[in-house]
């Protein structure tokens, strides 16, 4: 079993198990507040196993499951035996290096919330588009794809620009701060993907 289906079951067994305790689901959640008054530092990581619902974590799983193992095998090409560690440096770094927006925008707000692999998911699906630009991408669904490279700019100006009109209760923000972790630890791992 590689390191990215192990992470795929943690992530449905907490999601599942908060899911249907919501005392769990409060405690293991994303709240800046609690971080900042409180020091439960350890909410930057375990948030990220959580999910909102099941078609949140259905999601999620999906894309990291299609997109990981590829990412895992680049690594392990690139590095070796050390490739597997690489990966979950990525994941994890994705999850933390996306909460910096929603830790520094809510640190005074008891009532915000969030949860979700979102993070770490985009840092790994644009790890994937720096290493095969002209793998051809999509969303579900949608019957044409377009080369990664061009699916990965559009997406991230899709995030930006919906962060900025806020119009939704999704943290856009993690999702194009964890592509730019992905983008940076792809290119410092082999910079002739440049």
């Amino acid at each position: 079993m590689s390191i990215n289906t192990i992470l795929v079951v943690i992530n449905v067994v907490v999601s599942l198990i908060a899911l249907n305790n919501r005392d769990t689901f409060y405690k293991l959640d994303f709240q800046p507040y609690m971080i900042q008054r409180k020091n439960e530092w350890f909410r930057f990581i375990t948030h990220a196993f959580v999910h909102a619902d099941y078609m949140h974590l259905a999601v999620n799983m999906y894309v990291l499951y299609y997109f990981g193992d590829a990412v895992l095998s680049g690594f392990s090409f690139i590095a070796g035996a050390q490739g597997v560690l690489y990966y979950v440096l990525l994941y994890l770094g994705g999850i933390l290096f996306s909460t910096i927006p929603g830790y520094a925008r809510h640190r005074d707000n008891y009532n915000y919330h969030g949860v979700g692999a979102s993070g770490a998911v985009s840092a790994v699906v644009y790890s994937f588009i720096v290493m095969a630009p002209f793998a051809p991408m999509g969303l579900l669904f949608i019957p044409f794809r377009i080369d990664a490279w061009i699916f990965g700019i559009l997406y991230f100006a899709f995030e930006v620009y919906s962060d900025r009109n806020r119009r939704s209760n999704i943290a856009h923000s993690a999702h194009y701060f964890g592509a730019a972790f992905g983008v940076l630890m792809t290119i410092l791992l082999n910079p002739d993907y440049i």
